[in-house]
């Protein structure tokens, strides 16, 4: 909406243009009436629309054609004045004015023009008749208005109309030959009643009508006047109404009644509320709000945020079957522009056996959009109407910005949800197939993938302590002279080689030494395709030992050539090595051998488990009485006690840690 508007007068001499601005300043009419009126600006506060109004006037005797042609660029209405008992200046309207102004104004931007019949005082006759056949030639005229300075009739009312075409224009939203609504403004309102339909039954019932009415207007609607609404649509379209509900024509036609009757700004309300400019074209302030992101901060959706993508997922799931079909897929979608989601979009993210997105899919694709391309999810959730739906004051209040990570390090806690792990490897080392693994897809399944629609993500869940996490897998270009920030930037680092390639191993190590060595990122190694036979690798060391060199710890080995889904331990353990990177977990195997795997073998054999089955049992049965239940010296004992055996085994683990 314009903060402000721009109204200039013109027409011939002495049909009262001065008369007319300073009969409405000064609320009676002047008995000395200067060649030209002095621009005048009237505050907001005083005007019907709020917004500060400039008026100019013109006069032939003391300006140019060049000043007149500069005034009439910079207006945003202007009013064609004529006197109603003059029939020459009524006739230069059509001769001289129209085509003076449409020579001197943009063809696909046309200022919209008021005509104002003057002097009405000194007739009694109407000049609509031959008006109006000059307004139906003519669809840049909002309207017409007859009015005297002399009595001060309709003065007020013309500057009002004024201002109304300037903020309230017919034009982008209705075309008069036609009697219809135009394209522009169709699409804008299909999309407006498809946000409100909240359940995507394709109708608005009374509940929506009224969540509707007060997101516009901030009025709901009582029970008797949606009747009443129901009743107009429905005595002039039939199928305006269905199941007592309002159809997207009778949408249509409600607005469509509104512009025809003068109500417009009724429509450019709704319109505005729901984002939409002058153009009818969402603002920019709608669809990207400020959102401050400090440097190694990262983006991450809240819990209002996926509330509100839970409910257009299920509205849009009509088969209830966890899933989104291609149509349904597209429905969702129908409020976009343009379709978001490319089709490397299954390749990134959990599908079902038909290849169609899950629900569990779908919001890692929205947590992976807000990480990567905060302003781009921003867009996205605007389309949705997020700040509308969610009654919130913009889509930044669905987006949660983390705090330094080197915060995290110093507390050694973090509250983030999302966690980047990006994934090395040379030429064929198996990365690809480990991105797909993650998202349950063995080496049969990959196969058919479409290396056209190849994606360098994959996203899922892991659970890390019961714990929900995000894990965001980032395959890197195998480009050794070139790793760009973005490359670098992560929370873990997984070096990927081919156990049955000879010089795999080689470029995970030269990497490592090259960028992370230094860092304060973890890193772990990855012996993929281990389901083939095992190779020694052409290096200075075993792929084992440079791990305990480089204290990480022993290469994983994997395989996605299994007959089921390919297991996820191995993504737990990356979330969980990115969660507590200061932990410094050097024992993520199950060799038996090391002490790591020995102690936690011992703490959970059977017999272990046994003896302290049996000495609970001892102790609580045999050994205490009621009174020594009751007594607070027991259990002074007894916490003290259990404190000690806590503090010595905590201290064992330790010693047993470094001793490795």
């Amino acid at each position: 909406m314009r903060k402000d508007v721009r109204i200039l007068l013109v027409g011939e001499p002495k049909v009262g243009k001065t008369s007319l601005i300073m009969s409405l300043v000064s609320e009676e009419f002047p008995t000395v009436v200067p060649y030209r009126a002095e621009e005048i600006t009237i505050p907001a506060d005083v005007t019907p629309e709020r917004v500060p109004t400039h008026i100019v006037d013109y006069s032939e005797a003391e300006q140019t054609d060049e000043q007149l042609f500069q005034e009439i660029s910079k207006a945003n209405v202007i009013c064609i004045v004529y006197s109603v008992n003059n029939k020459t200046s009524i006739e230069k309207v059509t001769s001289h004015w129209l085509p003076l102004i449409n020579d001197n104004t943009d063809k696909d931007s046309r200022v919209p023009l008021i005509l104002v019949g003057n002097k009405s005082d000194l007739v009694e006759h109407s000049s609509m008749e031959t008006i109006l056949p000059i307004m139906n030639q003519h669809s840049e005229i909002e309207t017409c208005v007859e009015c005297s300075a002399k009595n001060l009739k309709n003065i007020s009312e013309l500057f009002y109309y004024a201002q109304k075409a300037v903020l309230h224009p017919t034009g982008p939203l209705y075309c008069p030959e036609k009697k219809n609504m135009k394209l522009l403004c169709v699409k804008a309102l299909t999309r407006i009643f498809k946000v409100s339909d909240l359940d995507n039954d394709g109708i608005l019932n009374d509940n929506e009508l009224n969540f509707f009415q007060r997101t516009s207007f901030n009025i709901p609607l009582e029970s008797q006047a949606l009747e009443d609404v129901k009743n107009v649509v429905r005595k002039n379209l039939s199928e305006g109404v269905r199941d007592n509900g309002l159809t997207l024509k009778g949408f249509l036609f409600l607005h469509t009644l509104f512009i025809q009757r003068g109500r417009h700004e009724t429509t450019w309300t709704v319109l505005r509320r729901f984002g939409y400019d002058d153009d009818l074209e969402l603002n920019q302030d709608y669809l990207f709000p400020p959102l401050k992101l400090p440097p190694d901060c990262t983006t991450e959706l809240n819990h209002n945020a996926y509330l509100f993508l839970q409910s257009v997922f299920d509205k849009h799931d009509k088969d209830r079957d966890c899933a989104l079909s291609p149509e349904e897929m597209k429905d969702l979608f129908d409020v976009f522009p343009y379709m978001p989601w490319g089709p490397d979009v299954h390749n990134t993210v959990c599908t079902n056996d038909q290849g169609w997105i899950t629900y569990q899919g779908y919001l890692s694709q929205w947590t992976l959009t807000t990480y990567l391309d905060v302003q781009r999810c921003l867009e996205y959730m605007g389309y949705l109407g997020y700040s509308i739906v969610a009654e919130q004051e913009s889509q930044a209040a669905g987006v949660t910005v983390t705090r330094d990570k080197k915060i995290d390090l110093q507390k050694k806690q973090t509250q983030r949800s999302v966690f980047r792990c990006n994934v090395f490897g040379d030429v064929g080392s198996g990365k690809s197939g480990f991105l797909q693994a993650f998202l349950g897809r063995n080496l049969m399944r990959q196969n058919t993938i479409n290396k056209e629609q190849r994606s360098y993500y994959a996203i899922s869940t892991t659970y890390v302590y019961g714990q929900e996490k995000y894990l965001l897998l980032h395959e890197v270009f195998p480009d050794f002279d070139y790793l760009s920030d973005d490359d670098l930037a992560c929370d873990i680092v997984c070096l990927v080689y081919d156990a049955s390639n000879p010089y795999s191993f080689e470029y995970c190590a030269k990497v490592f030494k090259q960028y992370f060595m230094d860092s304060k990122i973890p890193c772990m190694m990855i012996a993929a395709k281990s389901d083939l036979p095992e190779i020694k690798q052409i290096y200075g060391c075993t792929p084992l030992d440079f791990c305990r060199k480089h204290k990480m710890p022993p290469p994983q080995s994997f395989t996605c050539n299994t007959a089921a889904v390919p297991s996820k331990d191995i993504y737990t353990k990356l979330t969980t090595m990115a969660m507590y990177p200061h932990a410094r977990l050097r024992c993520m195997c199950t060799c038996n051998r090391c002490t790591f795997c020995l102690c936690q073998n011992f703490l959970n054999s059977e017999l272990l488990q046994t003896v302290r089955a049996k000495l609970y049992a001892v102790v609580l049965r045999r050994h205490v009485s009621k009174a020594d239940l009751k007594s607070s010296t027991f259990w002074l004992r007894t916490s003290v006690g259990a404190t000690v055996f806590a503090v010595l085994g905590f201290a064992m683990y330790r010693v047993l840690l470094k001793q490795r």
